[in-house]
C-alpha cells in the first residue's frame, strides 16, 4: 500500500469539559472523494477547522504530502496546498462577486503562476466560469442564492490552486438541482 497523501492521527479537541473531537484518525489517497458523516454537533466542522489550523488541536497530528502541518499557521496550510470552504458562507456581500474571488488571489500560492497582477481578474473569471456563475460576476454577492453562495465558496477555494479541498457541508440548504450541479463541479475538480 502506498504512503497516504493525507493523514490525520488521534486528533482531539476539547472546549472546556466538552470533547468535540476525540482521537479521530483517517487517511486519504490522491484523487479520493471522502465524506465525513454525522449528526449536528458531532464535530465534523471542528475536524476541518483543526486540519486548516483555524482551531488548534489539543493533541494529534495532521500530515499532508509527507509533511507534518499541525503546528503551521492557517495561511501556511493554504500555502502548502489545502483550501477549504465554510459551512456558513460569508462573502464580502457588497463587493461584486468577481472581487470576492479576487481577494484570495493575494495569497502567494495563487500568485505563483506568472504575472498575477495582470491575470488576477482572468483567474477569478476562470474560477467563476468553472463553478457556473461567471454571468453574475459584476453583481454584488448579496444577490446570490444559497446555492450560488456555495459555488462562490468553491471558486474562492479553487483560486489557491490547492492539492486538497475541504468542503464543509457543501449541500446544506440548497435545492436538489443545485446539489446535482455542485456534485458535478466536485467531480470535475477531482478529474483535474
Amino acid at each position: 500500500m502506498s504512503t497516504p497523501f493525507f493523514k490525520v492521527e488521534n486528533l482531539t479537541k476539547r472546549f472546556g469539559g466538552l470533547v468535540a473531537v476525540n482521537n479521530v484518525s483517517f487517511e486519504l489517497q490522491r484523487n479520493e472523494i471522502v465524506g465525513i458523516i454525522g449528526p449536528n454537533g458531532a464535530g465534523k466542522t471542528t475536524i476541518l477547522r483543526l486540519i486548516t489550523r483555524i482551531l488548534r488541536a489539543d493533541s494529534g497530528s495532521v500530515v499532508f504530502n509527507g509533511e507534518e502541518i499541525s503546528a503551521l499557521k492557517p495561511w501556511d496550510v493554504v500555502n502548502r496546498g489545502i483550501a477549504g470552504t465554510f459551512q456558513n458562507t460569508r462573502p464580502f456581500r457588497h463587493l461584486p462577486i468577481i472581487a470576492n474571488v479576487m481577494v484570495p488571489c493575494l495569497n502567494p500560492r495563487a500568485q505563483h503562476r506568472g504575472e498575477w497582477v495582470k491575470r488576477i481578474e482572468a483567474k477569478a473569471m476562470d474560477a467563476l466560469e468553472f463553478v457556473g456563475i461567471s454571468d453574475l460576476a459584476l453583481e454584488p454577492a448579496s444577490a446570490l442564492s444559497q446555492g450560488d453562495l456555495k459555488r462562490l465558496e468553491v471558486a474562492r477555494a479553487m483560486i489557491h490552486n490547492p492539492k486538497l479541498i475541504l468542503l464543509d457541508e457543501p449541500f446544506v440548504g440548497i435545492d436538489p438541482i443545485t446539489v446535482g450541479e455542485l456534485k458535478s463541479i466536485i467531480l470535475k475538480l477531482k478529474s483535474q
